[in-house]
């Protein structure tokens, strides 16, 4: 059988803040069926999810930079990657049958097809049954991971400690506090709007929120909320927001260097770190990729299973429908308008 598969692709490099001229939706056909000995996989996608890191895939320097090679960079006219969950609707690959639901990298298109060793694509958890799909590329996904992670591995969080996240509504950003409350600790995050604020003090638990954009000093804005210090920040903006932290950190404190929003698509406002503060304060700064913690996924959905299945724990999603959003999903992560995890869904189940 053959369909017309529609796939979501870049018409050039985007090396400022993306556009809608920017994408285009292509067509090509596709047989759905899988080559006898291929050990091809031909998936149906579902859900695919909406990640700000993807900017950096699309700039027109990512391939000669290694740092950003590594996230896997995309040419204009590629087909464009990323994690979702699909429904296998033909298999060559003994560990795959034919309407088996999987969570990998699949692609901003309606069908995928996976050639070889099958990267990163695994059949659903059954710890994790019983939850809308959409969660196996959220709370159970990478963004879940990447909050535990970076709290419990790279933070060495502790109970009790004090903790700063900032973009706290996004998709890291509010399951990264929510897990430090699960510890006893205090913690404050920042967004970017007075809903955003609400929602973070009164859905999810946080002690206290402010909205960054009504406050013209962030270094005293922050001192007000930690007038001890912060012993962990989590930041996924970096620029002036990691500047006003680390002048707030503790002795020994430490930054969880999760994201950059704000320097992705403003190069010319990096982050000035004030490097003797960091050295008499002796503050740890590490950088971490997700995949770097895949090994400990098992614990990771175990703990996140059980506190959202005692209401400890609630995740948020912002799910928009059909292929051609795509493109305006994507420009919303770069204005705020996302809260939460931001999903597209492509089919139903």
């Amino acid at each position: 059988m053959e369909v017309i598969n529609r796939y979501v692709t870049t018409k050039s490099h985007i090396n400022g803040t993306p556009k809608e001229s920017d994408f285009e939706i292509k067509s090509s056909t596709l047989v759905v069926s899988a080559e006898p000995g291929s050990n091809d996989v031909v998936l149906k996608n579902l859900y695919v999810s909406i990640d700000p890191y993807q900017i950096n895939r699309f700039k027109s320097y990512s391939s000669s930079q290694e740092s950003i090679s590594d996230a896997m960079a995309i040419a204009p006219g590629e087909v464009i990657s990323a994690h979702g969950v699909a429904k296998v609707v033909a298999s060559e690959n003994a560990e795959f049958e034919k309407d088996d639901l999987v969570v990998g990298m699949v692609c901003w298109g309606e069908y995928t097809v996976i050639k070889g060793d099958q990267y990163m694509l695994r059949k659903l958890d059954p710890m994790a049954m019983g939850f809308p799909l959409s969660y196996h590329i959220g709370a159970f996904g990478t963004s879940g991971l990447t909050a535990y992670s970076g709290l419990f591995e790279v933070g060495k969080l502790s109970k009790g400690e004090k903790v700063f996240v900032s973009a706290a509504a996004g998709s890291v950003g509010h399951l990264a506090g929510q897990y430090a409350k699960q510890l006893g600790c205090y913690v404050v995050g920042c967004a970017g709007s007075k809903e955003k604020v609400a929602l973070l003090k009164e859905k999810l638990d946080f002690d206290e929120a402010f909205n960054y954009k009504d406050e013209p000093n962030l270094k005293s804005t922050i001192k007000e909320y930690f007038p001890d210090g912060i012993d962990i920040y989590f930041d996924n903006v970096g620029g002036e927001m990691l500047e006003a932290s680390i002048a707030n950190m503790k002795n020994f404190g430490r930054v969880v260097a999760c994201g950059a929003i704000s320097e992705y698509t403003n190069t010319n406002k990096p982050a000035a770190l004030n490097m003797v503060e960091i050295i008499y304060k002796r503050i740890m700064i590490r950088g971490f990729l997700v995949t770097d913690f895949f090994n400990i996924y098992p614990d990771f959905l175990s703990f996140t299973v059980n506190h959202l299945r005692k209401d400890s724990l609630k995740t948020l999603e912002d799910i928009s429908v059909g292929l051609e959003s795509i493109p305006n999903a994507f420009l919303g992560l770069f204005h705020g308008a996302n809260i939460g995890k931001k999903i597209v869904k492509l089919a139903d189940d």
